[in-house]
């Protein structure tokens, strides 16, 4: 794609969908996707029907609707929709998760210095009940080698947790590999694939995992405030959370304090409402998504983010991604000495990116034409 003009992959006609390209150019799904016009009006009919109808819409529109995005979640990552649990973050969709693990015998935790803290916050917690957390070191800043995995996993592991596309670098992890290896020592395997889902292809059929989250905020375009969690099916009807919610209960309208009734599928991990305007977001954003086509998005984002890679190498930023082309994503880390003062200058040439530690992060997705990424590198190179 390198050279080419605005209108050259074939979606640029869906950039009209998201109206912040009239004001500036977004650089920044990585962080939270841009806000599509069909989001804005599913929103809409939610608030409609809630001023019209009140809690009577409970029981038809409201509650199919989280049928709705189960069925809708549960189709992206090659799932069934038993298999999906609904919740407000990952945090409170690992924090169920986590209670439901027996540490008696595998008090081990397994995770990495390059996850989002959110993965390793919910053990971190439970130290002083015994739980034992080894995060593996990266020994480049930007991926984890299997090998250390290995030396990692025992017998007495409980779990690996880790990330399908590390939030640090961008890079792709060999998932299924690692699942593997979590199973072969009688372990589950937990993947936040919060970075991935939406930008590349997810099949947890074939990554073998035995828990998989991820939700709106990103590549989703379903905004704050929804996720899910993918539980197989054999593992949701072994486990038994701890931490709860009336969601849990397949009887919850018996609203029976005297007894806890579990769902015999992943539902059995929910906890209390979903925010139903976070519901209508997402299924607005999956909307949108389903019409334009997966193989089409992936396709157009590999290229841009290729592209932007690319240019940043010739321009001497030296992106900070991974070596084999094939583990790259779309989130792209440009070293910077000073990133909150480089995000600054490039808001006020009106373009939006992100800081972390070192980086300037930019994630090009589909509704990206080129010259949004060529001003972003010519800020950063000239700076």
């Amino acid at each position: 794609m390198t050279g080419a003009s605005t209108t050259a992959h074939a979606l640029a006609r869906y950039r009209a969908e998201f109206p912040v390209f009239e004001r500036q150019i977004y650089l920044n799904t990585c962080s939270l996707g841009a806000l599509a016009r069909r989001s804005r009006e599913r929103v809409a009919a939610f608030l409609g029907e809630w001023d019209q109808r009140g809690a009577a819409a409970w029981y038809d529109v409201w509650w199919e609707s989280l049928s709705d995005l189960r069925r809708g979640y549960a189709g992206v990552v090659g799932a069934q929709a038993e298999e999906i649990a609904l919740h407000a973050s990952v945090s409170t969709a690992t924090g169920v998760l986590a209670s439901a693990l027996d540490y008696a015998s595998r008090p081990k935790v397994v995770t990495t210095s390059l996850d989002f803290p959110t993965v390793t916050y919910q053990w971190l917690a439970k130290r002083p009940l015994g739980v034992q957390v080894e995060v593996i070191e990266s020994p480049d800043g930007v991926s984890v080698p299997l090998e250390a995995f290995a030396r990692a996993v025992d017998d007495r592991t409980a779990l690996v947790a880790t990330s399908h596309v590390y939030f640090t670098s961008g890079a792709v992890q060999d998932v299924r590999a690692i699942g593997d290896l979590a199973h072969a020592h009688g372990a589950l395997c937990l993947v936040d694939g919060y970075q991935s889902v939406g930008q590349i292809p997810v099949d947890v059929r074939s990554l073998d995992v035995d828990f998989f989250t991820a939700g709106g905020l990103k590549w989703l375009l379903g905004g704050p405030g929804i996720v899910f969690l993918y539980v197989r099916r054999e593992v949701a009807r072994r486990l038994v959370p701890t931490t709860t919610g009336w969601f849990a209960n397949e009887r919850q309208f018996g609203f029976d304090s005297r007894r806890m009734d579990w769902h015999q599928d992943a539902r059995r991990f929910e906890q209390g409402t979903p925010a139903l305007a976070s519901v209508y977001a997402q299924l607005g954003g999956l909307d949108l998504l389903r019409e334009i086509g997966w193989p089409e998005i992936f396709e157009v984002t590999r290229e841009l983010a290729a592209d932007l890679t690319t240019l940043a190498t010739e321009r001497g930023l030296r992106p900070n991604v991974a070596p084999d082309p094939s583990a790259r994503s779309a989130i792209v880390m440009i070293p910077s000495a000073d990133p909150p003062a480089a995000v600054r200058r490039l808001a006020a040439a009106g373009i939006v990116a992100d800081a972390r530690p070192g980086h300037v992060r930019l994630s090009p997705f589909f509704y990206n034409l080129r010259d949004d990424y060529v001003a972003a590198i010519e800020i950063l190179a000239g700076s």
